[in-house]
């Protein structure tokens, strides 16, 4: 297998295309991938953030064959896996999926078992030069966590994972990483309250002792094994939703000692002013099988609806004030201006920012996956297109804040 000769990883999220099941996830990556990798890396090996779902977890846990096929397919074409999407479990294409992305959630033996048989296919298939990461979903839908039992119940399930990742790592040598991906309306949703999460329910004593139960590790070795196991994904859009400052709330993970096993790009729809005009022209991003959080800024206060349309009732019920939204949409990154509104693209831009001071993480991915449902005027070219310009816009743009730090560090 071919050993990635660059430092850091960059990827698309290859949930743009369709991948419900294995057949159909195989199908997208051998006809989009060597197309993608002939435009931005012709002549070096080539990351893939492979989708998984739970259907093509379980194809590829009880088929050695197809596991097998896998990693010569990758080895023939020079490219490699270092990341998985295994937050959505079930269908994320061709229908409507709403909450349902966070099903099953971290309550469920489902999600455990499928996160683990996620692990074990990332030890077979990746280079040994890798350490692979999983992207996974924010523990649950936020309605759905009402009393101490239940975060009890998520926190003892999240840890019997990354108690099967130190197990993992001790019989392959392989440490495969796990990521939790915060997002509006989920239990874990803002820089701040994750950070907490960690500090009071993972490296607490309590969860200490349950962890050492769980992996057999004395309690003097389970914070370290914790720290090389379990971070989190910071996904730049969710955050900008959420009106945070991009730069600190990295900054505060930093402080914390939270680790960012990657740093994903992705860029909302912003509207600094919300006014009948704009109104109008969101009513095109409201079509669409996926949440749409909004977030409004009203007079200084933070007002969270679970969709856009949710908003735009509110809106139009009382259209005065001065208001400005910020909504889940993900479009794509090279996009700042898109007419009467804006994208959240600087945020994007403040990460690298810190990224290019600190290296905060060696997994960067864009994930753009809302192709299929981009309003016509905002799609250019198919969907190769679409995906190179992401990659060539955040491989320029690092090159360049990268450059500039070094400058002004003379």
């Amino acid at each position: 297998m071919p050993s990635p000769t660059r430092t850091h990883h960059l990827a698309y999220s290859t949930l743009v295309h369709p991948g419900d099941t294995w057949e159909e996830m195989r199908e997208s990556l051998e006809t989009y991938a060597p197309q993608v990798k002939a435009r931005v890396s012709p002549d070096e090996p080539y990351a893939v953030s492979l989708r998984i779902s739970g259907a093509s977890a379980r194809t590829l846990t009880s088929d050695p064959v197809e596991r097998k096929r896998l990693r010569h397919w990758l080895d023939e074409h020079d490219m490699y896996v270092y990341t998985v999407n295994a937050f959505p479990h079930g269908p994320f294409k061709g229908r409507s999926v709403m909450e349902d992305v966070y099903e099953p959630d971290w309550s469920t033996q489902e999600r455990v078992d499928y996160t683990c048989q996620v692990a074990d296919i990332l030890a077979e298939i990746t280079p040994e030069s890798v350490s692979p990461s999983i992207q996974t979903a924010p523990l649950a839908f936020r309605p759905k966590v009402t009393s101490e039992a239940d975060v009890v119940l998520l926190t003892e399930n999240l840890l019997r994972v990354v108690a099967h990742l130190v197990d993992l790592e001790q019989r392959t040598g392989r440490r495969v990483k796990l990521a939790l991906e915060p997002e509006p309306y989920c239990y874990l949703e803002t820089t701040a309250e994750t950070i907490t999460y960690f500090q009071e329910r993972i490296w607490s004593r309590a969860g200490l002792v349950t962890f050492a139960r769980l992996s057999g590790l004395p309690v003097s070795e389970a914070i370290g094994a914790l720290r090389r196991h379990l971070g989190v994904v910071f996904d730049i859009c969710h955050q900008s939703v959420e009106f945070e400052d991009i730069a600190v709330s990295l900054d505060s993970l930093v402080d914390a000692g939270v680790p960012i096993f990657k740093l994903q790009a992705a860029a909302a729809l912003w509207v600094p002013t919300v006014d009948a005009e704009t109104v109008e022209a969101l009513e095109a991003f409201t079509d669409t099988i996926y949440l749409s959080q909004t977030t409004e800024s009203r007079g200084g206060e933070l007002t969270r609806m679970l969709n856009l349309s949710d908003a735009i009732a509110a809106w139009r019920k009382d259209p005065g004030g001065d208001r400005e939204w910020r909504t889940h949409f993900h479009v794509p990154v090279f996009l700042d201006d898109l007419g009467p509104f804006r994208t959240t693209r600087p945020g994007i831009e403040a990460a690298l920012r810190v990224h290019a001071e600190l290296d905060l993480s060696d997994h960067l991915e864009i994930e753009t996956y809302t192709w299929d449902v981009l309003p016509g005027h905002l799609k250019t070219g198919d969907i190769v297109e679409y995906v190179s310009r992401e990659l060539e816009w955040m491989r320029d743009t690092s090159a360049a804040l990268a450059t500039a730090d070094r400058t002004e560090s003379r």
